[in-house]
């Protein structure tokens, strides 16, 4: 038996199909993972199903599980697959638990079939979109180099055509990160989401090319820079804090919304104190620490082999998800936004403090500046909400804001402190504008698909 206690619940991303996808997504880290399985037809059995849905329901004391899917592309695996999946919840289910069935798919694959079983067994469908077509295309390409964007569009429109319940989940790459409002805009008002998830690429650069272990402390050009991430977050979160609360959903925003009210969890792994409650299954039952660290390092064990929860519950586990705060450096553990962030997740600590400690998360520049920007509307927001008034309250109170210090913004000069209060400069913050492109970046992201991983 497990020595440490077992949680309550966890929560699992099970990629069925593997690393494998029918897209070559130029910034995709986890297509090099087919590495770790030479060979593999990355096809989950009947037998690893069921043994993955039995152990999940047996590793839970709440009535509520959450099954959730992901790839590579998990809708490679056919509608067959996942009807298979609802009888074996039906099978090993608890008297009085209810399941909640979560797929994130690129969309491309999507049809009327899936759509009617996605709405027969109430699934929340997470689609991957990288805003209008000339930035989704830049990197979400097929495996012939080919844009995806009307084929990702057609799928979210059988998603509504059926009334499925879905999400967005936005991949913030460095061209992209300079259109914030025009992204957030197009999602909101052509996209039509309710909820929407910003999702940062930081692609390490390993020295064998690869992408299958966490090594190094550089990134590809395609991955956003710290800053240009943290300028991103508050322009959308402008934009949202004037028009959108209570109407548009952004994960970062209610995560650090909880955070700022002091509750016990964000709702966001990435900005928990510690973690270790989500882990990942391969398609041959292998179990991982996390989604980010599938990893030799970071296998817990097999499922047919050993108890999920028992893995959940080891000394292992256990470390892993405590070292996200035990590993902090001093100079988060100073940081008058770390109830925020946390650290964020650890696979971004990578860089050096100023004093030359190691352990930095790489996006720390961003973070600080978009979290000390939203303070202020952040405790009014509060501040409304345990007042018992509705939190878009905020919205007009921001407005007024905004017009007190329009004198200031139109005097202040671009390395100035914003007057807003946020400590940022001027053109970081309330005067920043969208840089023009030179000619060499436009080339340097010319669609280009992802080279196919090779076994040497």
């Amino acid at each position: 038996m497990p020595q440490n206690l077992p949680p309550p619940r966890i929560h699992v991303l099970a990629k069925p199909s593997g690393a494998t996808c029918n897209l070559a997504c130029s910034y995709c880290f986890f297509l090099d993972k087919e590495l770790l399985y030479p060979n593999s037809k990355f096809r989950m059995t009947d037998e690893v199903l069921e043994n993955y849905i039995r152990q999940l329901i047996e590793s839970h004391r709440t009535s509520e599980v959450t099954v959730a899917w992901q790839g590579g592309e998990p809708t490679l695996m056919g509608v067959d697959f996942y009807r298979k999946a609802i009888q074996y919840q039906e099978k090993h289910r608890k008297p009085g638990m209810t399941f909640e069935n979560t797929m994130q798919t690129n969309g491309t694959l999507l049809d009327d079939e899936w759509c009617e079983f996605f709405k027969e067994n109430d699934y929340l469908i997470g689609i991957s979109i990288d805003g209008p077509q000339h930035l989704h295309d830049a990197h979400r390409v097929d495996k012939g180099s080919q844009g995806t964007y009307d084929n990702v569009m057609r799928g979210l429109r059988l998603l509504q055509k059926h009334e499925v319940e879905y999400n967005v989940l936005v991949t913030v790459n460095s061209l992209n990160a300079d259109y914030p409002r025009e992204i957030y805009r197009f999602m909101r008002d052509e996209v039509g989401t309710k909820w929407i998830q910003f999702i940062p690429i930081v692609e390490r650069v390993n020295p064998d090319g690869y992408n299958v272990y966490q090594m190094g402390n550089t990134v590809t050009e395609r991955s956003v820079r710290p800053e240009q991430f943290g300028r991103f977050l508050i322009q959308v979160f402008d934009e949202w804090i004037r028009e959108d609360v209570g109407e548009i959903f952004v994960q970062t925003f209610e995560a650090a919304a909880r955070n700022w009210m002091g509750l016990d969890s964000s709702g966001m792994c990435v900005f928990e104190e510690t973690c270790g409650l989500g882990l990942a299954i391969e398609h041959n039952g292998d179990l991982y620490s996390c989604d980010h660290f599938v990893e030799p390092d970071y296998l817990l064990g097999n499922i047919k082999e050993e108890h999920m929860l028992q893995m959940v519950a080891s000394d292992e586990q256990t470390k892993f998800g405590q070292d996200k705060r035990d590993s902090l450096p001093q100079y988060c553990l100073d940081c008058d936004v770390r109830f925020a962030c946390h650290g964020e997740c650890p696979k971004n600590r990578f860089i050096e403090t100023p004093t030359g400690e190691p352990g930095l998360n790489y996006l720390c520049g961003g973070y600080k500046g978009f979290f000390h920007r939203i303070n202020e509307p952040f405790k009014i927001l509060t501040m409304l909400m345990r007042s018992g008034r509705p939190a878009s309250d905020v919205m007009a109170i921001v407005a007024d804001r905004e017009i007190h210090f329009k004198e200031s913004f139109a005097k202040a000069k671009v390395d100035d402190n914003c007057p807003c209060g946020s400590e940022m400069r001027f053109k970081d913050c309330h005067g920043w504008q969208r840089p023009k492109r030179r000619r060499r970046r436009r080339r340097a992201v010319t669609p280009q698909a992802r080279p196919p991983v090779r076994i040497s």
